[in-house]
């Protein structure tokens, strides 16, 4: 039966991969990644030997629709895997699995690692309710969003870059207010793993002067539920 898993792969850590997973890598007839670079590691490091495609962001418009037709037409068994963490989580995803299930292709997500999860219950902010917004725009909306974001009640989980943390915490503390309680964790699973709490302008403060590396999940309480 022509199948499209979509499988997490580790954000970090190797080992965070299930058993079920590297099973079925081994078995799919094609691999998805969105870094071919990225998965033909982790793909050496379990023995896995399978062929691999490109499929990411730039692509994807272009790719979806025959990739689809491909699985259908040659009944294949596919994976969809990305850089680090669960496809479809800030990275490409929905547009071939809406194509694959046009086409009468059975779409099965596999549970795995993700990188918002762990940062949220690590925040220490409450995790019962929470909105996940990914990355905020870069320009155009950005000042929109972040003014209908200061009056979200749940807390709010974030992704930046390390380039444009600083920017984010200063912004978020003129609209959310500098005593807004948030959190910071970036590596996470690595070596170097970090996870720091304060306000919005104390860790703006920290992260100042600082060369900021790794991947970044931003944690803010949500509106009065997190000042000091």
């Amino acid at each position: 039966m022509a199948t499209l898993f979509i499988i997490p792969t580790p954000v970090g850590n190797l080992e965070d991969i299930t058993y079920r997973s590297v099973r079925l890598l081994k078995e799919v007839d094609l691999i998805l990644a969105e870094d071919t670079r990225t998965t033909k590691h982790l793909l050496d490091h379990y023995g896995i030997e399978a062929r691999i495609e490109s499929y990411h962001k730039f692509n994807e418009h272009k790719k979806a629709a025959l990739l689809a037709q491909q699985i259908s037409n040659n009944q294949q068994k596919a994976a969809l895997v990305s850089e680090a963490g669960t496809p479809g989580i800030s990275d490409p995803a929905y547009l071939l699995i809406n194509r694959c299930l046009e086409q009468q292709i059975e779409v099965e997500t596999l549970p795995g690692a993700t990188a918002f999860l762990p940062a949220l219950i690590n925040s220490g902010l409450p995790c019962d309710k929470f909105v996940f917004e990914g990355f905020l725009p870069h320009k155009k909306g950005r000042k929109k969003r972040i003014e209908w974001l200061c009056q979200e009640e749940r807390t709010i989980v974030l992704y930046e870059s390390p380039y444009r943390l600083v920017k984010t915490l200063q912004q978020l503390a003129e609209y959310f207010g500098e005593q807004r309680q948030a959190s910071i964790s970036r590596e996470l699973t690595k070596m170097h793993e970090e996870t720091l709490r304060g306000t919005l302008a104390e860790l703006s403060r920290h992260f100042q002067d600082k060369k900021i590396k790794g991947e970044i999940v931003l944690v803010v309480a949500g509106k009065g539920k997190g000042t000091s």
